[in-house]
């Protein structure tokens, strides 16, 4: 089916998670979490679990999925452009948490194109955290719709200076495998047969917002003094696959007024896989 632009202005009905503990380490284990890191991964150390803001994402994905399959484009051929997450207050350690979905906007980039959805997520009706999910439909442009529009301009990295900090995390042959479990079914990260059949013969993929969970991680280590809910925002662009066993490296640079530029590359390949990536350390 081609995507409908009339479809734009779509808004979903309510979507309810109710998440613990054992959600909550399990999305820690998918995007790389140690343990040393056991505050996000323990529910019984002295101050409580503590909660990664890119978590944020988790409960927005049946809104997302509602949201794609009224777009009308074929879901077989989806991957993820680009993601932001804005954090009004601290991630609860557990709760009942409520999303609803617009689609904002529909692209035409003329190969493919491109679907703009917004969440908003609440927490017994006060708001919790919004997230931006750019999506691209591969082959699905050309339809005479609108381009993109020029936006504001946000931060970059700086072309005369070295990054204030590198990390560098192996991921493993089955990250994948486990992220998946937090709710992205996509069986193009888990089926080579399908990643074959998609594009991708070198087999199954990671999960962009994996690789953007390690990204956030290692931000928060080196940019937050590893107090995740100083994380306001982060937003990036998917450029390259990155496959599971791929080593992710993420620089920063610290820029004015509590943001930092971010690029993340991986070791067995020269090209970035996320850039125009930034966050806000509040």
């Amino acid at each position: 089916m081609p995507l409908d632009p009339s479809t734009v202005g779509y808004t979903t009905q309510p979507h309810t998670l109710t998440y613990d503990w054992k959600t909550l380490a399990l999305y820690a284990l998918g995007i790389g979490a140690r343990r040393d890191e056991l505050p996000y991964l323990y529910e019984g150390t002295p101050d409580g679990l503590k909660v990664y803001p890119s978590f944020a994402v988790i409960p927005a994905y049946q809104a997302v999925l509602s949201m794609l399959a009224h777009s009308g484009g074929d879901m077989a051929m989806v991957v993820h452009g680009g993601q932001k997450i804005a954090i009004h207050r601290p991630i609860p350690a557990s709760g009942t948490l409520t999303t609803v979905g617009t689609l904002q906007a529909l692209y035409d980039l003329k190969k493919f194109a491109q679907v703009i959805l917004e969440t908003r997520t609440t927490m017994d009706g006060e708001p919790l955290f919004d997230t931006t999910w750019s999506i691209i439909f591969r082959g699905a442009g050309g339809f005479s719709g609108p381009r993109p529009p020029t936006g504001e301009a946000e931060p970059s990295v700086p072309k005369d200076r070295a990054p204030d900090w590198t990390e560098e995390e192996a991921t493993s042959p089955e990250q994948a495998l486990l992220y998946r479990l937090s709710g992205d079914l996509n069986p193009l990260h888990a089926d080579p047969a399908f990643a074959t059949a998609v594009g991708f013969p070198q087999g199954p993929i990671l999960h962009g917002l994996c690789t953007y969970g390690f990204a956030a991680r290692a931000v928060i280590k080196h940019a937050a003094g590893g107090d995740a809910t100083r994380l306001r925002t982060f937003a990036a662009q998917f450029r390259k696959p990155v496959w599971p066993g791929d080593t992710i490296i993420t620089q920063g640079w610290t820029l004015d007024d509590g943001k930092v530029a971010i690029v993340a590359s991986v070791k067995e390949r020269p090209d970035p896989v996320l850039t125009g990536a930034w966050a806000k350390i509040g």
